[in-house]
């Protein structure tokens, strides 16, 4: 015993870490939805089910039978206005009032965000159903907060991934186009972060991470196309099993590690501008990328980068992702916006600094308006 306490005693502290690598159960197929009673009704009797008012009202002709059938009370509530501090107390009021014992999120990312934080704040259980190809929401251990008008505020990492993932090929299908081709954008974005923000390590759980972000990219670059111009083909579930699954797989092998750098500090600055409201978090990602390897061609002088670039761009042009503000419908903000954007996403907290290169508000004003360059 005496030894025992001596290891535990000098044993260090950053020696111990956790991962939140995947879901602990996962369902997928056509039609699945309408199939998962059984593994819903598991985790209580009455689910707070959460997303916007629009899919509500959706989701509602595939839940109110399960819940029917296996005596469930279902509770709908939105997450309007966003993922925000206001909404959640609103929410955790109403899992109080209810008496909920699980919670069930559907939809989009913050919506899924705003299910995922609910139940960790509640320490319930939870259930994610995706119903667009839009982001790996539904997959990970992360929250976004976002103010009530729509600006990012900060990132909430949570105990575990979601107990469930249902994703319903024919639910996802419903979406608009565009969902799907913000997702890849989103995951397409995992290998040019992952493959900086991983440094020199040779841990081993952060090397396949990185490999699994690039096989992600190598995945989507293939099949993208096809994707799109056949939902519901072969290639377009593997492409929605890309963007909702594999795309979590990297932060949760990797953790810390293999996380955002600059694509995603640029799109969480963005969302402080109004004007780039309508457009969703992979749109904004994509456009991140190529201004995060415009950044090292100016700053690093790095000509694999440019190749890269002008890769995506054809890339971006072929499938209908953003290559630069004006297709992000940012044409007519002013100078002065932009170059708040800029000095917000280099404020001294940004992912950007884990670039290997120290970057300015200028240089990364330079880099934001010659991305086609």
């Amino acid at each position: 015993m005496t030894k025992l306490k001596t290891l535990q005693a000098t044993s260090k502290v950053n020696d111990v870490f956790s991962l939140q690598v995947a879901p602990a159960n996962i369902i997928k197929g056509d039609n699945c939805l309408i199939h998962s009673g059984k593994s819903i009704e598991q985790f209580g009797k009455h689910p707070i089910i959460v997303g916007g008012k629009t899919t509500l009202k959706l989701i509602e002709s595939y839940l109110n039978p399960i819940c029917e059938a296996f005596n469930l009370t279902p509770s709908y509530q939105s997450y309007a206005p966003d993922c925000a501090t206001t909404s959640l107390k609103r929410l955790e009021n109403a899992v109080k009032s209810q008496k909920g014992d699980f919670i069930i999120g559907v939809g989009g990312g913050k919506a899924l965000d705003t299910a995922k934080l609910l139940a960790y704040n509640c320490n319930l259980p939870i259930v994610t159903i995706p119903t667009s190809g839009a982001t790996c929401a539904a997959w990970t251990a992360l929250s976004n907060i976002y103010s009530e008008s729509g600006a990012f505020q900060y990132d909430v990492s949570l105990r575990h991934c979601p107990n469930l993932l249902i994703l319903d090929y024919s639910l996802i299908a419903t979406a608009p186009a565009h969902t799907l081709i913000a997702g890849i954008g989103d995951a397409i974005a995992k290998w040019y972060e992952a493959s900086i923000s991983s440094g020199d390590s040779t841990a081993t759980l952060t090397i396949a991470a990185v490999q699994q972000a690039r096989v992600l990219r190598d995945i989507l670059l293939q099949k993208s196309e096809k994707a799109l111009a056949n939902p519901l083909s072969e290639e377009w579930k593997e492409v929605v099993d890309a963007t909702v699954l594999l795309a979590g797989v990297s932060g949760g092998l990797g953790g810390a590690n293999c996380r955002t750098v600059a694509a995603h500090a640029i799109h969480n600055a963005l969302t402080h501008l109004k004007e780039a409201h309508n457009q969703l978090h992979g749109a904004k990602v994509a456009y991140g990328i190529l201004v995060q390897l415009r950044l090292e061609e100016i700053v690093a002088n790095n000509q694999l980068a440019n190749t890269s670039r002008h890769q995506l761009i054809k890339f971006y042009r072929n499938i209908g992702l953003s290559c630069t503000l004006e297709d992000l419908g940012l044409s007519n903000i002013t100078l002065a916006q932009l170059r708040s954007t800029a000095e917000l996403t280099c404020q001294p907290s940004s992912d950007i600094h884990r670039l290997p290169f120290k970057v300015n508000p200028e240089q990364l004003l330079s880099a934001m308006v010659s991305t086609l360059i």
